[in-house]
């Protein structure tokens, strides 16, 4: 996109002071056309003041071209035409120069003395002019006309250039500052969407992290448990067919669930997908609708997750699972259960899900007991498990290193506290805390 301060800076291609070439076209043909007066001027001077015609002409056409700086040094013109005026030459010169020096940046005491001594020299040449042919002869007119005549002159000549060039100065000075300020709101908001494309940038990254946290803690529980029973399953298959049968049906079960529980969050991901898929294809987007979308679906991803999440309730029948699947679980809980917010139910069973499954992956056979506190403001978790006996199944489970990073991101995100790792007995210790509230 072309600023408007680089189509103003393109614009300048003058040679000197000037900005552009028809700016030194015009102030050049207005110095020659002024020369050429005060050139034709300098005649009847040179008689007057008795010096010989070469020089009075030169005279003229020197004050004349003055004209050429009007842009540059427009009090240095003024000044000239001030000087050039008992010579009764220099009209044009004066007119210009007087709407260039009201034109330009210089203060306002300077434009008004400036143009108040021209004024005055007008009105005393005039004035003078004028009583000099009454007296000749020259003119038969009354007494009250000469005055008259020599104010109306020199306000003629100085107020109209004067007010024109206020004018032409007070309008450039407003583009000049709505360009500026055109400008400035352009970087504003390239500024603003690189930072909206940062943020996004950034949401999308919490995004994904999200998404694979709850895809790790929905999925990979319930198929390490069916690896542990299908591991079960194969050492028992022969021996005691029943046993395989119910440890096959569990099996079942649990793809079952696994695959439910995927296909809603698949689900859950499709419709906020479709929300912000643009009308035609390689049409782009407005930043509003892709905001208004992305809010749009993601009070659909709180509302349907809000239906799904686990809670404080099931704990029996995820610690029922593990035990199921040979696990020796010891579960106490401590206080009176009570409804809390859907967020801190769901970190709280996610927690001791995690840790659980840790277990079937790294301590085969170990003894495990989960705590479970109910306390005022908070709600506390343990899951311990002793040292793995050997006796257990090795399934061979595969360990992403992820679950306990997630499970810190989570109470932390609930201004809980998590603490994690070996005991001095050879086992291994999650804790949490959860504020309640």
């Amino acid at each position: 996109m072309t600023t408007a301060g680089e189509d103003h800076v393109t614009a300048r291609g003058g040679p000197w002071w000037w900005e552009r070439r028809r700016s030194a076209v015009l102030d050049v043909g207005l110095a020659a056309v002024s020369a050429l007066e005060c050139g034709v001027e300098g005649v009847p001077f040179a008689w007057e003041a008795g010096i010989p015609v070469p020089v009075g002409v030169l005279f003229g056409l020197a004050a004349g071209s003055v004209l050429l700086v009007r842009r540059r040094w427009p009090i240095a013109v003024v000044l000239v035409a001030i000087a050039v005026t008992p010579a009764a030459m220099g009209f044009l010169l004066g007119i210009v120069g007087l709407y260039s020096l009201a034109a330009s940046d210089l203060p306002r005491r300077i434009i008004g003395s400036l143009a108040g001594m021209q004024s005055v020299g007008v009105l005393i040449v005039m004035f003078v002019r004028m009583r000099q042919d009454v007296a000749r002869g020259d003119a038969d007119v009354g007494d009250w006309l000469v005055p008259f005549a020599s104010v109306t002159m020199a306000l003629g000549v100085t107020a109209p250039p004067v007010l024109l060039g206020l004018y032409v100065g007070a309008r450039r000075r407003l583009m000049e500052s709505l360009r500026e300020r055109a400008d400035s709101l352009e970087r504003e908001l390239q500024l603003l969407a690189e930072r909206a494309e940062e943020r996004a940038e950034w949401a999308r990254g919490e995004e994904r992290t999200r998404i694979a946290r709850e895809m790790h803690d929905v999925v990979a529980h319930r198929v390490s448990l069916m690896v542990v029973h299908a591991a079960a399953l194969q050492a028992v298959a022969r021996k005691d067919p029943e046993k395989a049968v119910k440890n096959a049906a569990l099996v079942g079960d649990m793809g079952r669930q696994a695959l439910t529980e995927l296909r809603e969050m698949l689900g859950v991901l499709r419709a906020g997908g479709d929300a912000v898929r643009p009308r035609a294809e390689g049409a782009s987007v407005p930043l509003a609708a892709v905001g208004a979308a992305a809010a749009a679906a993601a009070s659909r991803v709180v509302v349907e997750e809000s239906a799904e999440r686990p809670s404080l309730a099931e704990i029996d029948e995820l610690v029922g699972q593990s035990a199921a699947a040979g696990m020796v679980v010891d579960l106490s809980v401590e206080g009176e259960y009570r409804s809390y917010a859907p967020e801190v139910e769901a970190t709280a069973y996610r927690v001791v899900q995690e840790a659980l499954t840790n277990v079937h992956k790294h301590a085969a056979g170990a003894k495990t007991y989960v705590r479970l506190a109910h306390r005022v403001s908070e709600i506390a978790m343990q899951v311990e498990n002793e040292p793995p006996s050997g006796v257990g199944s090795s399934a061979g489970l595969p360990s992403g290193g992820n679950g306990l990073v997630g499970m810190r991101e989570r109470v932390s995100a609930l201004g809980g506290v998590f603490v994690s790792g070996p005991t001095d007995a050879g086992g291994f210790r999650v804790s949490a805390v959860i504020p309640a509230s």
